[in-house]
């Protein structure tokens, strides 16, 4: 599967049922572009060598390291003669909602990396195939919040679905992720649900508080487990971090047959599973998929009518 490929093919022609975009803009992982910060120490030009690297290597940008890509923007340049799920026209421009661990993709140039966003402007073209999902390009809402808002639009949809009347939620990473799912919690729920959100960004927690997304806060390293008071404390956490070694946290802060989703590209399994039998915690734990029917228009309906939030991704992606 491409997936779990080491490398992609993504030469031209395309095959009959595929689509071929013009690529524009790539809106990399939190957690691959988190990665390549690091080991850049913040240099926009090593960031352009290693992803034209990881992209020349393995036709497809898929971080090795993190098992994380992000998604893309593009313009339609063609359409399979035998594409007949995506009904999409030459010229049309569109955002791909799947991730690019699995997207065949070529790399002419990349123009610009914005640091605090990850998002990069590039020429290059990328294949999606028959059973790849896409939207067409909102007209109402500018394309780096558009771009931003698609990438993580699995998250809002997977936490209503797990989430109730009278839950005690636990959003862990303060993140877009966890305003965005916040605040479509917050519309279908009201005061019904109290929120409390922890990060080690102070700035981020202030933000959730100050975009009524959070009824408490509190600063806490969430690798950190064993200094934490929170065993048997929520209903529902949510671990939208970028980083790897929190699934303790999250596993001592869910009450007994409590939920806990992660969304990290980080989370271990092994560390989940067996971390819980370790401690004894009869739970349900939720991988965090980036596809539920209907995510992508909830998320940026839910940026739409919350004019806040719609203003803070304004801010964040410099519109």
């Amino acid at each position: 599967m491409p997936q779990g490929a080491k490398r992609l093919d993504a030469s031209l022609p395309i095959y009959a049922n595929e689509v071929l975009i013009r690529v524009e803009r790539l809106n990399v992982d939190s957690t691959s572009f988190r990665q390549l910060l690091e080991i850049s120490l913040q240099d926009p030009d090593l960031i352009r060598k290693r992803i034209f690297d990881i992209v020349r290597e393995r036709g497809k940008l898929h971080n090795p390291v993190t098992n994380s890509g992000g998604m893309l923007i593009g313009r339609v340049a063609e359409v399979g003669s035998a594409m007949n799920r995506l009904e999409f026209e030459p010229g049309e421009r569109i955002a791909t909602l799947v991730s690019l661990t699995l997207t065949p993709l070529f790399l002419k140039e990349i123009t610009q990396v914005d640091l605090p966003t990850g998002q990069l402007n590039v020429d290059g073209h990328a294949v999606l195939f028959e059973t790849g999902i896409a939207c067409p390009m909102p007209e109402d809402l500018p394309e780096r919040v558009a771009l931003a808002v698609l990438d993580i639009c699995g998250a809002p949809a997977l936490t209503l679905r797990h989430a109730k009347a009278g839950d005690r939620v636990l959003f862990l990473g303060a993140g877009k992720s966890a305003k965005l799912s916040a605040a479509a919690l917050r519309k279908e729920w009201g005061e019904d649900v109290r929120f409390h959100a922890a990060d080690v960004d102070a700035k981020a927690l202030e933000e959730m508080k100050g975009l009524s997304l959070a009824d408490q806060t509190f600063r806490a390293d969430g690798t950190q487990a064993g200094n934490w008071e929170i065993d048997d404390a929520y209903d529902l956490v949510v671990s939208v971090t970028n980083v790897p070694d929190t699934e303790m946290t999250a596993v001592r802060a869910v009450k007994e047959k409590g939920t806990v989703i992660f969304f990290g590209m980080g989370t271990s399994f092994q560390r989940v599973a067996l971390g819980a039998e370790g401690i004894g915690k009869d739970a349900n734990f939720v991988i965090g998929s980036g596809y539920a029917k209907g995510h992508a228009e909830l998320a940026l309906n839910t940026v739409r009518e919350n004019r806040w939030l719609k203003k803070w991704f304004e801010e964040k992606y410099g519109v």
